[in-house]
């Protein structure tokens, strides 16, 4: 693969969170290519190949003769994609636990420092963000390369397609309590209790079902929402 096929991958994929997200296109809706040939400045040609790639990653579905259309992510899909994860941040664990130190620990610490800072001030991109380096801190010690990529695939399809416009306060503070727990593992030196843990626990869909429940399949106004925006 090219790195020309993963910009123009990119290009399709951000373009689409962002209409997703801005209400311009809802999961189970057809795409209009040409329109979107014409926002990206490419022909639809190459907008074709980037949209195969989407749709083996499960982000769109291709139809013959009907068109393209937006995937919805379903209640068995999301069980799957917690599994998934849940077996590749394990493995992520326990491949590299010669690569851990002090350091990596300090920087989990203050990631969950900011998510708290975060979370006081209902700000639940920024939560998000710091979420994901949290998680980053030991994927990323991983060489192989494949693994990296796919927990990212994975990621993207459970939070930004759409981006949700409120979040579940109460999951996000249990959310952090589960970090504290893999912290303390990571600095008892038990990394076969810290990737048992990120697959049995955190990744668990029946210890999440209660929030994923509430959280993909609630109304708007069910969700918490930062100050000042209201109910969407």
């Amino acid at each position: 693969m090219t790195s020309r096929v993963k910009s123009l991958r990119e290009q399709v994929y951000s373009f689409l969170r962002t209409q997703m997200n801005e209400g311009a296109v809802e999961p189970g809706e057809f795409l209009m290519l040409g329109e979107m040939a014409r926002e990206l400045g490419i022909s639809k040609t190459p907008l074709r190949d980037a949209l195969f790639q989407l749709e083996a990653e499960g982000f769109v579905r291709i139809f013959p003769r009907r068109g393209v259309m937006v995937r919805v992510l379903d209640l068995p899909e999301i069980a799957n994609i917690y599994e998934i994860l849940g077996s590749l941040e394990s493995t992520a664990i326990i491949n590299n636990v010669s690569k851990f130190s002090k350091t990596h620990v300090d920087r989990m610490n203050n990631l969950i420092d900011e998510m708290t800072l975060a979370l006081d001030r209902s700000d639940f991109d920024a939560f998000y963000e710091k979420n994901l380096a949290f998680h980053d801190t030991y994927i990323n010690l991983s060489t192989n390369s494949d693994l990296v990529h796919m927990i990212r695939i994975y990621k993207q399809r459970l939070y930004d397609f759409p981006r949700k416009k409120g979040f579940l306060k109460e999951w996000e503070i249990d959310s952090m309590g589960e970090h504290r727990e893999l912290v303390d593992l990571f600095e008892k030196g038990d990394f076969e209790g810290a990737s048992k843990f990120v697959r049995d626990v955190h990744w668990s869909y029946s210890v999440q079902e209660r929030y994923i429940k509430r959280y993909y399949f609630a109304s708007s106004h069910e969700l918490d929402h930062p100050e000042g925006e209201g109910n969407l």
